[in-house]
């Protein structure tokens, strides 16, 4: 099922499928700005990201081994779309007895989006509601139409960092994260899109001085803006060879490290919550 959010600015689609994000459309220059899916390039839209972020692989709960697949299930599991308005919908996926073979904790996940202007926030909302400590991940990972309007190649587009960098990309091996970086940014806040950049997957950062990045192209004005202040790390990425869109994916959360078997408590960048305590993480995106 589809909901459809619309203002004076901005139209946005969401479906229960994943609580994924469908079209963001902007009315005043009638551009669409979310890739549309098609299925022999990639066939998913802004897949949300919970529990966990990356690849895991086999981890341990409580001296047991659990193993789940790569950015875990939610992104492919049905939401229940529990309020809607013009402005604001929420959904919500809650822990059944398949959830618990793979990730043994009691939760509920809420994904709410709403939009102001020409802005679309994202809150992503995890309630334990287990008799104990329960260890997640989640993160974002939406693909953005590039170019944006006709005429335009991949390669006319950059991102724009909110301050200069010194970075590193981290390299992944069949999924996970290499110990070791190499050059990405020096002392730079621009960085050239080309499908060379992503011909070994991803580029996943840690840790860098921006919470905001845009989105431009250098032949028109059209623009997508990310704010994303609490997410420490923050993956880049388009499948390899193909140049028709761009994620841009702020998380909470890494891939497992290469070689490594993972006890979850231990896992770089997973988040305690504490019995009955609620974790709220919030981007979004503005278009202009």
């Amino acid at each position: 099922m589809q909901t459809t959010l619309l203002n004076d600015t901005l139209m946005v689609t969401a479906t229960t499928n994943g609580a994924e994000l469908k079209s963001i459309r902007n009315l005043d220059n009638g551009i669409e700005y979310l890739w549309q899916a098609k299925k022999e390039i990639w066939p998913r839209h802004a897949p949300n990201l919970f529990p966990i972020v990356g690849k895991m692989g086999k981890y341990i709960v409580d001296g047991q081994d659990y193993q789940m697949n790569q950015h875990g299930f939610a992104r492919d599991l049905p939401f229940k779309l529990v309020s809607s308005s013009d402005t604001e919908m929420v959904y919500e996926l809650s822990f059944n007895e398949n959830t618990l073979k793979v990730y043994p904790y009691k939760f509920i996940f809420q994904v709410v989006y709403q939009i102001v202007d020409n802005e679309l926030i994202v809150k992503y909302i995890v309630k334990n509601v287990d008799s104990k400590t329960i260890y997640f991940s989640v993160g974002a990972h939406p693909a953005f139409n590039v170019p944006l309007i006709v005429g335009e190649k991949f390669d006319d587009y950059y991102l724009d960092f909110e301050h200069y960098e010194t970075v590193g990309k981290f390299p992944i091996q069949n999924g996970c994260i290499a110990t070791e970086s190499m050059p990405l940014l020096d002392d730079q806040k621009k960085l050239i899109l080309s499908k060379e950049l992503f011909l070994n997957d991803a580029l996943v950062i840690k840790n860098m001085k921006s919470e905001q990045i845009t989105l431009r192209s250098h032949k028109s004005r059209y623009y997508v803006k990310m704010k994303f202040k609490g997410f420490p790390f923050f993956g880049i990425w388009t499948k390899p060879g193909f140049d028709s869109f761009i994620c841009l994916e702020p998380w909470r959360g890494i891939a497992d490290t290469v070689g490594q078997i993972t006890d979850i408590q231990h896992k770089e960048g997973i988040i305690a919550l504490e019995k009955g305590n609620i974790s709220e993480s919030i981007y979004s995106m503005i278009f202009g």
